[in-house]
């Protein structure tokens, strides 16, 4: 049995995925990023490997992706985020056409081909606004665990308008949203809408197709997939995987080199 591996260097947490060679996930693991890039990339490796029960030289080959995936010391090559969320979502929904991956820092729209293959994408880059950062920012201000906001937008009766379109003000206008004795979790549920009405624009700009799948860490709120959902008049395709999409696209792409590494050698040996 062949086994590659996708190490996903993000700027807010990195993720490992080893699959086999009938491209099943064998193992995955999570770790924050962290202010050490290459210790990160190593340790979720390191922890990957040990979830499997693998040996490491048992892994043929390995990607690294992701904003640091020049940090990963120990792959074999790079591939960027976008050819690998493209790869991974086509993977685990194979019906998609739009892929929208939210991260900590930056928010892409890509425009797939039923291979996985990339026709456009998009990016904010003017600031992190319409990403998890804002999130976060919204969470200080409210003193609230970054994991509970989805939950705590979803009890909102009468969400306030969110105007900010810097992350940097984002906590002042919470504050003064809270100050006028405005619900955390009407503020929440706005702090959701002017996230997702950012990254729909960023989806108008390749194309919104009914089959339209969420990655990224920003999946795991559920509060945002329901925006999201509601604002698109659609259900996108996301699962408990989708946090790891890029690493499963970088590992798909790791696996492509090992079978068609064997195929070169056998072609050679039926030669000789």
């Amino acid at each position: 049995m062949a086994y590659a591996a996708g190490v996903d260097v993000g700027s807010t947490q990195t993720k490992a995925v080893i699959i086999n060679e009938e491209r099943q996930i064998v193992s995955r693991a999570l770790i924050d990023t962290g202010a050490n890039v290459v210790a990160a990339a190593e340790n979720a490796y390191t922890e990957a490997l040990l979830n499997s029960g693998l040996e490491e030289q048992q892994i043929e080959y390995v990607v690294g992706t992701g904003y640091g995936r020049y940090r990963v010391t120990f792959g074999n090559t790079q591939v960027t985020e976008i050819s690998c969320h493209g790869r991974g979502a086509v993977h685990m929904f194979p019906n998609t056409q739009t892929v929208l991956d939210m991260g900590g820092q930056d928010t892409k729209a890509i425009r797939v081909n039923p291979a996985g293959e990339i026709l456009d994408f998009c990016m904010n880059d003017k600031c992190a606004a319409g990403t998890g950062r804002f999130l976060g920012a919204a969470a200080a201000a409210l003193e609230i665990p970054l994991g509970e906001l989805g939950a705590t937008a979803l009890r909102a009766q009468k969400p306030v308008r969110i105007s900010t379109t810097c992350t940097v003000f984002a906590e002042s206008e919470v504050l003064s949203w809270l100050g006028k004795g405005k619900a955390i979790e009407d503020i929440l549920l706005g702090v959701h809408q002017s996230i997702a009405s950012r990254s729909i624009g960023l989806l108008r700009r390749v194309g919104i197709e009914q089959q339209l799948t969420f990655t990224g860490g920003v999946t795991r709120n559920l509060g945002m997939v329901h925006v999201l959902n509601e604002s698109l008049g659609l259900q996108v395709n996301v699962s408990e995987d989708s946090h790891f999409m890029g690493a499963i696209g970088a590992a798909l792409f790791a696996l492509d080199f090992v079978l068609g590494s064997r195929v070169a050698v056998r072609v050679r040996e039926s030669v000789a």
